[in-house]
């Protein structure tokens, strides 16, 4: 089983694997911060209880020395250091908020086990069959991504009657997530999937579907809508507007293409995988 879970783990993509690595690493640190700020607070009634039971002192000296050291390690990764403020950025230059706030997915719970998945199969998928043999393109496109939702994020603090739902959003990471499922939806419109055994439907509706899916559980549509809106914003400059006026706006920059070898990449497609007819007026104008 370990060794599956490794070859799997080494044949993912390198973007892919780096963004899931940080991103994993990042929440689980956090996470762990969070229990040691917990146990820190219950500190004192451990160390009563220790005295109740005539330990000596030693061993409370030994415990609060452990805690606190741990507590010191593990809160380098913090959501406080991590979230997105324009304020701390702008004045006290603490521009890695700008990064680090696509790489905490909140809680480890089932909503983070959902994003863990998307990002580890849709990614995936985008990188090693759209952008095959791209990986500058890819990563161009997080980028861009990434400077997309920032800015509405950024913008949206500004608006009056938009402010206050804007200054909720801390953290971008299941917006970014949520972006690549938009631009794969887009790229494979006609692959038959089916919703937790549900029902079926096209892949160009599984944004929609997993919208309709966050509203239905409680959790705010704020994010996705937002990951919707840049990945529309990347698919309409990329592949829709260069064939309509032969330009291409997201040309990636020749820097970033000298960071990757343009290697051929093992294709993966998911088995099983239905496709559904075009439309009639697509296949009429080929």
């Amino acid at each position: 089983m370990a060794q599956a879970v490794e070859d799997w783990y080494k044949q993912m993509p390198i973007i892919t694997r780096s963004y899931l690595t940080a991103a994993v690493v990042t929440t689980v640190g956090c996470s762990l911060e969070v229990l040691l700020y917990l146990l820190m607070i219950d500190l004192e009634s451990l160390l009563r209880e220790c005295r109740l039971i005539d330990m000596d002192v030693f061993r409370i000296m030994f415990l609060s020395c452990w805690t606190i050291e741990a507590w010191f390690l593990l809160s380098i990764i913090s959501p406080y250091n991590l979230y997105l403020n324009p304020t701390l950025v702008v004045k006290q230059y603490q521009f890695w908020r700008l990064v680090t706030n696509f790489l905490y997915f909140r809680n480890m719970d089932l909503d983070f086990l959902f994003h863990m998945f998307f990002l580890a199969r849709y990614c995936k998928l985008l990188e090693e069959n759209s952008f095959r043999g791209k990986t500058a393109d890819f990563l161009y496109m997080l980028l861009f991504g990434a400077t997309v939702l920032t800015g509405i994020v950024l913008i949206g603090g500004m608006i009056p009657y938009l402010s206050v739902s804007f200054s909720k959003i801390i953290f971008l990471s299941n917006s970014l997530t949520f972006m690549m499922v938009y631009v794969w939806s887009k790229q494979n419109p006609y692959i038959h999937m089916s919703f937790l055994g549900l029902f079926t439907f096209t892949a160009a509706y599984l944004p929609w579907v997993l919208l309709g899916f966050s509203v239905l559980v409680g959790a705010s549509p704020w994010g996705d809508l937002l990951g919707m809106i840049a990945g529309h914003a990347y698919y309409f400059l990329a592949f829709v507007y260069p064939r309509m006026t032969d330009r291409r706006p997201l040309k990636t920059p020749s820097f970033l293409k000298a960071l990757f070898a343009d290697e051929p990449v093992i294709v993966a497609r998911p088995e099983d995988v239905r496709f559904a007819h075009a439309p009639f007026d697509e296949i009429h104008q080929d």
